[in-house]
């Protein structure tokens, strides 16, 4: 009797064991979970993608229509971006295609095809170094709708420190300077659709990163980076705009909200019109005025 008590008493052990590296295992699988909302009032298609190495998650891309949510989750480890595809159809040929971040792959699932630029984009490293999830929003590939990233848990709950809500929640396609601005060319309108980065516009060294503005000391931000980063000041606005743009929260602890099309603060883009006028001067190498920005502000000094 009292060894079949102690057989039991093993074997019960045992259990407990297998159930505690199961559950760890289990945890570790499910790095976090991804809510994306569309509060735009059109259809957005979300795209989704892994980078090199990181596990593939469920899904590349769907649609979202207006108020509509999707759960996505990701294993620990992944690494990847998100972003927000706008006015996409059939185009000819019969093929999937979008006006805004398009991922060529002609699909509404993207399959491991990236953002053509301007796009906004989300970008996260779960499970990184020190235990942490690192993400941002970034602007450096151009913007085309308003994106909030929002962490949710136990973790996150003070908003304070560097596990807080980040994006670009103003609409800026409106406000953008004229020689940055993308059209539809599907739609018939002059309306702006998009806004581009100065790189992707002007294709400079100076605006890009790249040749000898490699690196920080000597990239520095332009007119036109200021443009995105006054009105979204925890945005990428710039390939070396790190110290303000880069959150981190505790992984496995954390899911992510990301919403396209939050509320957007006035404060943040009253004063748009200075700024393109501004980043107009910058381009041609001088200061003064009058400037016309891409609201209809008309500027007179960039001092």
């Amino acid at each position: 009797m009292a060894a079949a008590h102690l057989r039991l008493r093993s074997l019960l052990a045992i259990a407990v064991v297998v159930f505690v590296v199961v559950l760890a295992r289990l945890r570790g699988c499910r790095a976090a979970t991804f809510t994306i909302t569309n509060n735009c009032g059109y259809t957005v298609w979300p795209g989704l993608l892994s980078s090199a190495g990181s596990a593939p998650l469920s899904t590349t891309g769907f649609a979202l229509a207006p108020g509509a949510s999707q759960a996505v989750a990701a294993p620990s480890g992944w690494s990847g971006r998100m972003w927000g595809r706008t006015l996409c159809a059939p185009a000819d040929g019969g093929k999937f295609a979008c006006a805004t971040g398009d991922c060529g792959s002609g699909d509404v699932q993207c399959n491991g095809g990236g953002a053509a630029p301007p796009a906004t984009l989300a970008e996260f490293t779960l499970d990184g170094s020190g235990g942490l999830d690192f993400f941002d929003v970034s602007l450096v590939d151009g913007y085309n709708l308003p994106m909030l990233v929002t962490p949710l848990g136990t973790a996150s709950t003070s908003g304070s420190g560097k596990c807080a809500a980040t994006g670009c929640v103003a609409e800026l396609n409106g406000a953008c300077p004229a020689d940055l601005r993308v059209a539809s060319a599907s739609s018939g309108s002059s309306a702006a659709v998009a806004c581009r980065s100065a790189c992707e516009a002007f294709g400079s060294a100076e605006y890009c990163c790249s040749g000898a503005y490699g690196n920080p000391n000597t990239c520095r931000p332009s007119a036109y980076s200021e443009f995105f980063k006054s009105a979204c000041p925890r945005a990428y606005s710039y390939a070396y705009d790190d110290s303000t743009s880069t959150f981190t929260c505790a992984a496995g602890a954390t899911d992510y909200s990301i919403t396209f099309c939050p509320a957007a603060p006035t404060s943040r883009i009253r004063d748009l019109g200075w700024i393109i006028g501004c980043a107009r001067a910058d381009k041609k190498k001088r200061v003064g005025g009058p400037f016309r920005g891409g609201d209809g502000t008309t500027v007179t000094s960039c001092c």
